[in-house]
């Protein structure tokens, strides 16, 4: 009686002490900001659709209202663009950016951004999704890669914009410069 009552108080220290511990049997490869265990630059094409041009369109506004400022504060753009390796936007694409962003800032321009790049090329295939405020007005800005599928399972990391090239309201190109910090596959 008395070894089985030592076991049940023996189990229950157990069980506490393991409940008051912030890591249980988990080791975690601590991160290396100064090297990525994946990265590659990407560049990514929008054409936006303005009557004229459906065929060729790849991304469309959805709601723009009048009257919020000089903006576009309150602009909503669905988007469905070409990705490539290279700055033209004729090569094969490797990804599709797919996704929304909208204007978020009375003052000057500024974006949130929600889109899923879908790899099915022969070098990728899965998805990695970037979740994050683009600041326009900045060279460059940092969003957050916050998850995938298939060849990027899991992943975190970052996606660096700069406006590789801007043509009016009709067409910009991002470059975007991904370095992922957590890698599975």
């Amino acid at each position: 009686m008395a070894n089985q009552n030592y076991k049940q108080i023996l189990s229950f220290v157990l069980l506490i002490s393991l409940l008051l511990t912030d890591k249980v049997l988990s080791v975690q490869k601590p991160l290396d900001l100064k090297k990525p265990c994946k990265s590659f630059v990407l560049y990514h094409h929008n054409i936006a659709y303005d009557t004229d041009n459906a065929a060729n369109a790849t991304s469309s506004t959805v709601v723009n209202p009048l009257g919020l400022g000089s903006f576009d504060f309150g602009k909503i753009v669905i988007f469905d663009n070409p990705v490539t390796t290279d700055q033209n936007y004729l090569s094969t694409p490797v990804a599709r950016a797919q996704g929304f962003f909208f204007y978020n800032k009375k003052s000057n321009y500024n974006t949130w951004v929600a889109c899923t790049l879908v790899f099915n090329s022969t070098q990728h295939k899965g998805t990695f999704t970037i979740l994050d405020a683009n600041p326009m007005t900045q060279p460059t800005r940092d969003l957050a890669i916050i998850g995938g599928t298939g060849d990027f399972l899991m992943t975190r990391g970052v996606a660096t914009f700069s406006s590789d090239l801007i043509q009016g309201q009709k067409y910009f190109r991002l470059k975007m410069i991904i370095k992922l910090y957590e890698c599975y596959n």
